[in-house]
């Protein structure tokens, strides 16, 4: 199947702290290699014509074997804005989007791009293993409510009371046929610039339920991480070390 490949990398990633001072959080490593580097990887891996990353932060620092845009209004923009500045290419292609902080195998690519959805996402059924790792005490505390039935999603991005509100979780990894952008266009027609500017991809996505949309919720387990803080790359580079040492594989190891 032809498909593009969006990378959304504009934001500031302060949540790294130092590490992106001066750098996209895209470029910091992970077992060894910038994760925009595993990103391009899989996304090739599966099939992708081409990448196109869309800048923001440090954006003279990302250049390479992709095309690029670019999001000038990111300091004061969220994803879906900096989504919106690909809409040419949504446009008269289907694609894969990506979030810039997450690494991830091809398989889950190929899964998306075998969804009928128009609109689609993938979700890990194994999510808790991976949040538990990052916040042992109290995993609820980063994870968003997901609910899906036969494969199309009913509800997602609230804060969760307890476990049984979460199926499992968003990924950050989605995919948009025309047809489909072509929906999310004519929503975001009728919000206005304030609110788009301030408007997250989950909320967008509970928006888009409400509106009627339908978005296929494609199921994978483990093979990813989300690299949001500098606690997260070096937790994820002690797992990886420790099951090096003892010769297993760890089931959320993406390569």
């Amino acid at each position: 199947m032809s498909f593009h490949s969006i990378v959304l990398a504009a934001g500031r990633g302060s949540r790294m702290k130092r590490l992106t001072d001066d750098t996209p959080k895209c470029l910091t490593p992970l077992a060894g290699r910038p994760l925009l580097e595993w990103q391009m990887e899989s996304l090739r891996a599966a099939g992708t014509e081409n990448v196109t990353v869309v800048r923001g932060w440090q954006a003279q620092k990302l250049s390479g074997a992709f095309d690029t845009i670019d999001n000038e209004e990111w300091s004061t923009s969220n994803k879906v804005v900096t989504l919106s500045k690909a809409s040419s290419l949504l446009s008269r292609s289907d694609c894969v989007v990506s979030y810039s902080d997450i690494v991830y195998h091809p398989d889950h690519v190929r899964a998306l791009l075998a969804s009928p959805g128009d609109i689609a996402i993938t979700y890990d059924l194994d999510w808790l293993e991976l949040w538990k790792s990052r916040n042992e005490a109290d995993p609820l505390a980063d994870a968003e409510t997901f609910r899906q039935k036969d494969g199309w999603l009913e509800a997602i991005g609230k804060r969760p009371k307890d476990l049984s509100e979460v199926e499992g979780q968003y990924m950050g990894l989605l995919r948009f046929t025309p047809a489909g952008w072509s929906a999310v266009e004519q929503f975001l027609s009728s919000v206005s610039a304030e609110r788009r500017n301030k408007l997250d991809m989950t909320t967008l996505l509970s928006l888009l339920l409400e509106s009627g949309a339908k978005i296929a919720a494609v199921p994978v387990r483990g093979k990813w991480c989300e690299c949001d803080t500098e606690s997260d790359l070096e937790i994820y580079e002690s797992i990886l070390e420790t099951a090096r040492k003892e010769g297993r594989t760890w089931r959320h190891d993406w390569r």
